[in-house]
């Protein structure tokens, strides 16, 4: 073996040994990493000037053997026997590289390809290197529960706001200490207590009544009442600094959010490029554009005079801070505060109203039912928002929604805790540190095991049935989640669904607009960690009560 093939053969093993270094130390920085391997390439490349006499052509030789080794290696080891993930199944390309999971996030639809997956291989699937996708109910609690998991490594992927904007470690959502997340957590709580509902309730009928009012307007217009029903229930459960149903979207808000989720859709899937793909102008400037709006609109909520306002979320998440930490502290739950307290919400009234009106009889079934408790005579504001929950077929209307279209469909994910080796799903599945796991609602309420029959149908009374062959597992059931980061709005958003969809329901008729294809409107749902939607055309025209 000649000296130039042996400086090969010790660049190569050079590779193979970063590769071993970097398997124990995950990069969590694009631009630390290509730094020190450029750095270690340039040193190796040295030993070759005297056998090519010139340095550039060193250094790309060097690189090229570099790189093939390390990128080999890589593979060789993520599919081979070896690796601690190696019996469970999975497509090729989902063991290889997270990249071909951030291609699939790109192209919006997660849910259905992971699902298809699971329809292939089980209820346990590999869908990256380090990543399981996981559809068992028993080993919820182990994962989501209170005997569960931290958040894993996506949730460093969905930053919108970089760290100067705020500390990661007041962040609701990314923080992944248990002791510093149920600290984070109590506000919240305190915010959608029983006692603190009651404030809400006031808001909740005075914006219902105005959401009313503009649809009975608009169903006069000169459109003969074909509107974008998913439009105006977005602009309905949008609060805030806003009023979006009085004077329309003139800000574009719910277009800045929804290109601003897009970028962090995609990049939770590959945390350690989150910096430079937010650096890329065309790339990140949504994203950057979005989390500047969440800024703005904490800090114009925290100059607010509390003392001549209703009690709102913000209230009680400012309400034992300092006036010296209001801003930085409104500005950590701002943008959680905007899509987890309105789009998501949104999604599910939009996909509630396209499931009545492709089963119109279940429509005139469900305002028979509110008729015999709330008479099609009274006004609204007699009714009792509390008796709606005592409603059969509107809370199985509503079950069987979130049910089959989950608000957030796919980005439910944990992970060991950091230095504790690894974690014991069950008593005879272990995963090693460093392994993350995603749980879909959406996957796992459509599993015939736990709904059967028919798991891909609409059918809200198999959650009224009595026939032993009508398969409702509720341990199976989870749209907000469950556990200590469950959805802590849950209460609030349970008593919207339940009073608008009365409201709606008893006051308009409804049905698709002519021409419209409701085939589409599946189609046009879209992942992108929360629900985004298409347009929802329906003609509305005020009931006529005899």
């Amino acid at each position: 073996m000649t000296s130039f093939e042996r400086i090969l053969l010790f660049v190569m093993v050079v590779a193979v040994l970063a590769h071993l270094w970097l398997r124990k130390n995950q990069p969590k920085s694009l631009v630390w990493m290509s730094g020190s391997l450029f750095a270690l390439v340039l040193f190796l490349s040295a030993f070759l000037v005297p056998h090519v006499q010139s340095h550039s052509w060193a250094f790309m030789l060097t690189s090229s053997v570099f790189t093939a080794t390390l990128l080999g290696s890589i593979m060789l080891y993520r599919l081979s026997p070896l690796h601690p993930l190696a019996n469970y199944p999975g497509p090729f390309l989902c063991k290889v590289s997270k990249l071909w999971g951030a291609w699939i996030a790109w192209n919006g639809k997660p849910h259905v390809y992971y699902k298809s997956l699971h329809d292939k291989y089980g209820s346990i699937v590999r869908i990256g290197p380090n990543e399981l996708s996981i559809i068992d109910a028993d080993m919820i609690p182990n994962i989501l529960g209170s005997s569960g998991m931290p958040k894993g490594p996506m949730w460093e992927g969905r930053r919108l706001l970089p760290s100067k904007n705020f500390n990661r470690n007041n962040s609701l959502t990314s923080v992944r200490d248990f002791r510093r997340h149920a600290e984070l957590r109590k506000p919240w709580d305190a915010a959608f207590k029983p006692t603190a509902m009651l404030n809400y309730e006031g808001m909740l009928t005075a914006r219902a009544e105005q959401l009313v009012d503009k649809l009975k307007e608009l169903s006069r217009s000169e459109s003969f009442g074909n509107i974008d029903m998913a439009l105006w229930l977005n602009y309905f459960t949008f609060g805030g600094v806003y009023s979006l149903m009085r004077d329309g979207d003139i800000d574009q808000v719910l277009l800045k959010m929804k290109r601003g989720v897009f970028l962090p859709s995609v990049s939770q899937h590959i945390p350690w490029l989150l910096g430079a793909l937010r650096a890329i102008p065309l790339v990140g400037s949504d994203a950057r554009a979005y989390g500047k709006f969440g800024v703005e609109q904490a800090k114009k909520r925290a100059a607010l005079d509390d003392s001549i306002l209703r009690k709102d979320l913000f209230y009680y998440l400012l309400e034992s801070e300092p006036a010296e930490t209001k801003a930085s502290k409104i500005v950590s739950s701002a943008l959680l505060a905007i899509v987890a307290g309105s789009d998501t919400t949104s999604s599910v009234f939009a996909n509630l109203f396209y499931f009545l009106l492709r089963e119109p009889d279940y429509y005139r079934r469900l305002r028979a039912e509110i008729d015999v408790i709330h008479s099609p005579s009274d006004s609204n504001d007699t009714i009792d928002i509390n008796s709606l929950a005592n409603l059969p077929f509107l809370n199985a209307v509503i079950n069987e929604t979130l049910r089959l279209q989950p608000p957030i469909l796919t980005g439910l994910q944990r992970s060991p805790v950091t230095g504790s080796g690894g974690k014991f799903l069950s008593a005879d599945m272990f995963i090693p540190e460093g392994t993350a796991v995603l749980v879909s609602p959406y996957i796992l309420h459509r599993c015939p095991r736990y709904f059967a029959p028919d798991p891909d149908r609409f059918w809200p009374d198999r959650w009224l049935s009595q026939d032993p062959n009508v398969v409702v597992d509720r341990s199976a059931y989870i749209p907000f989640s469950t556990g200590p980061a469950n959805c802590p709005g849950k209460p609030l958003a349970m008593v919207e669904l339940r009073y608008v969809t009365c409201l709606i329901v008893r006051t308009f008729d409804m049905s698709f607009s002519e021409g419209f294809d409701h085939g589409e409107w599946e189609k046009s749902l879209v992942d992108r960690f929360i629900m985004l939607k298409g347009e929802l055309p329906v003609r509305l025209t005020v009931r006529e009560v005899c």
